[in-house]
């Protein structure tokens, strides 16, 4: 086979994926964010409530070292939590979000 023709032969593209596949990457599942000031968090007590940004029933983030990649809803799988895709990100946002990590 030719290099680069797309197949599992040496210099293909899917061999080259495939040097990734044993990769550990972090991934998150965000449920909501907030800022507050040093104060604020200080002042917290037992039973306190932190007001967060997002409204019930808003997708969570799933998030791949930090990046966006996907939304889903919560879910319980033998009494631990989990997270059902909903919507992948478009390879374009992902592209876009690289650009700069404006931390959301």
């Amino acid at each position: 086979m030719p290099p680069g023709d797309g197949k599992h032969g040496k210099g293909g593209a899917s061999s080259a994926l495939e040097f990734f596949h044993d990769v550990t990457m972090k991934v998150t599942v965000e449920f909501a964010r907030t800022q507050m000031t040093i104060r604020d968090l200080l002042n917290l007590k037992v039973s306190g409530i932190v007001e967060l940004d997002k409204m019930a029933g808003e997708p969570l983030d799933i998030r791949l070292n930090g990046r966006l990649v996907a939304r889903g809803e919560a879910v319980i799988v033998n009494d631990r939590f989990g997270v059902r895709v909903t919507e992948i990100v478009s390879p374009e946002d992902l592209v876009d979000s690289m650009g700069g990590d404006d931390g959301k």
